[in-house]
């Protein structure tokens, strides 16, 4: 049975993509920062009959992040799929932030993911297989959309370029990594039900023609 770690576990999304990859016969790792949430969302999916696992950790703490990770390749082994759907959801003008706010925002939605990376990556190079998924938006493609929430027009930004720098070096290893850019509001219309936009994760997995997809 292969492995899968979301990072980043919730009813926005992180659930919905545990659900299509159980189905088809992973075995998921959740990781929230609330223990208390965490147990649910285990228990809710295992209710449904899936190998289902929580590990608590804040994404924003690369040490904390980084012992989550090593406990869980120590207690299944090798991980197959890494999927990071951690961010920061809070407003600001980019004129209107502070430092601080911004270096906040950016340990979740960017340094999180780059620590998540680091840790799982050297397991997949050595067994040359694996993949590695990104949640991108809307504001990762056009960082005008709104200038209310400026971190995260920079932060996806950023998270979509790492998706693609790393498509580009481990072509040709066996590893893939990519990300969907999820170009709307989750749950504000059928079409962007978080259940339905899960599918352009497993789709993106299985066929891997293109590092982004753009969920409309």
């Amino acid at each position: 049975m292969k492995t899968a770690v979301i990072i980043g576990a919730g009813k926005g999304m992180g659930n919905s993509i545990a659900r299509i990859f159980a189905q088809h016969d992973f075995r998921i790792v959740l990781i929230s920062r609330t223990k208390a949430s965490l147990d649910k969302y285990v228990s809710e999916l295992a209710a449904d009959g899936h190998e289902i696992y929580g590990e608590a950790a804040d994404a924003s703490d690369m040490d904390g992040l980084t012992t989550a990770l090593n406990h869980i390749l120590e207690r299944f082994g090798p991980i197959d799929l890494l999927i990071y759907n951690a961010a920061y959801m809070a407003g600001g003008k980019l004129s209107e932030i502070s430092p601080n706010e911004v270096l906040d925002h950016y340990k979740t939605d960017v340094l999180g993911a780059h620590t998540a990376v680091s840790v799982v990556l050297p397991g997949m190079k050595v067994r040359g297989e694996g993949a590695i998924l990104f949640t991108g938006g809307l504001f990762g493609v056009f960082p005008n959309a709104n200038p209310d929430f400026a971190c995260m027009s920079m932060d996806k930004s950023a998270l979509r370029v790492m998706a693609q720098m790393l498509n580009v070096e481990l072509k040709n290893t066996g590893i893939f990594c990519g990300i969907v850019n999820i170009m709307g509001i989750v749950g504000g219309t059928p079409e962007f039900a978080p259940d339905n936009i899960a599918r352009a994760y497993w789709k993106l997995y299985c066929e891997r023609d293109a590092f982004e997809v753009n969920y409309r």
